[in-house]
């Protein structure tokens, strides 16, 4: 099995998934924003850019399937350097998708939720007018459409999951952080979180231990685009909330900011076809998640 990304967040979680249940892991990372320690034990590293031709690496190691998770994640990057997030997510995908033919080799694509849909009026299903408000959203849809003229050109078995709000240990706090990794992180220094706005946005939090689940069983199937989050949008302002319960902070109070331009005020995902086709469903609360994860940055 081939991890791209698997030194940050999300990856290093599905490639300690798969070393856990016995696979043979290699994993791909230029460490821009992932971290070394971040790889488990009992997987190779190559460290390399997915901007690259990768036909080499896919030769060696014939991977059955690869979880394709390095991106350009930073929303404000997006916008700032369009051209640079294109030429990741979208050049890097085409790359991975050239040397994942020459060896038959099932790519499990990791899109996002939220930056595609744009605002909600309900739960998005998969069939949802895709808005995409920032370059990231763009460039993460034009993949999706790569993988998908792939599976009919070449008959090939690709799989999209759009992910929601996704948290949980080794967030970082910096970069392309989400706010759950924020306000815990300024929890946990003894500083007030930051609200932009009043904090009646809302979205769709997912805990990455049930990510994880739904990104290897989604490898089992021959190609779709899955939703991957609770179904259950919370506001910032109940985040903070329970954010604050689980750390024992309760009097901890935030401080409001104004709104920042563009900022979507509704994301929440219906997940009825993961549920159904994938067989998956979360198995976290947010408390719970919450709990995990505040625990996890404790000393």
């Amino acid at each position: 099995m081939l991890v791209t990304g698997g030194a940050g967040f999300i990856g290093s979680h599905v490639a300690e998934a798969l070393v856990a249940r016995g696979d043979d892991v290699v994993v791909l990372d230029d460490l821009s924003t992932g971290k070394r320690e971040n790889v488990p034990d009992g997987a190779e590293f190559v460290e390399g850019d997915i901007r690259e031709a990768q036909g080499e690496l896919f030769g060696r190691v014939q991977p059955a399937v690869c979880f394709h998770l390095a991106a350009q994640a930073d929303v404000r990057v997006s916008v700032e350097r369009p051209e640079h997030d294109a030429e990741i997510n979208i050049l890097g995908t085409v790359n991975l998708l050239q040397a994942a033919l020459e060896q038959d080799t099932r790519i499990v694509f990791s899109s996002t939720g939220g930056a595609i849909y744009g605002e909600c009026d309900g739960p998005a299903t998969e069939d949802a007018p895709r808005q995409p408000l920032a370059p990231y959203g763009t460039s993460k849809l034009a993949g999706e459409e790569y993988l998908a003229t792939y599976n009919r050109l070449h008959e090939t078995r690709h799989v999209t999951l759009r992910y929601g709000n996704v948290y949980g240990p080794r967030q970082d706090p910096h970069g392309e952080a989400g706010v759950v990794a924020i306000f815990l992180s300024r929890l946990k220094s003894g500083e007030q979180p930051r609200i932009f706005g009043d904090g009646s946005q809302t979205r769709d939090y997912v805990y990455v231990a049930d990510v994880v689940r739904a990104t290897l069983a989604a490898a089992e199937l021959d190609g779709g685009v899955f939703n991957v989050g609770t179904g259950r949008e919370t506001s910032v302002v109940e985040l903070h909330e329970l954010c604050r319960r689980v750390a024992g902070k309760e009097d901890v109070a935030p401080v409001f900011a104004p709104p920042r331009p563009g900022e979507l005020q509704r994301s929440v995902l219906d997940i009825s076809r993961a549920v159904d086709e994938l067989g998956w469903r979360p198995e976290h609360s947010l408390e719970d998640g919450l709990r995990e994860t505040w625990e996890w940055m404790l000393p």
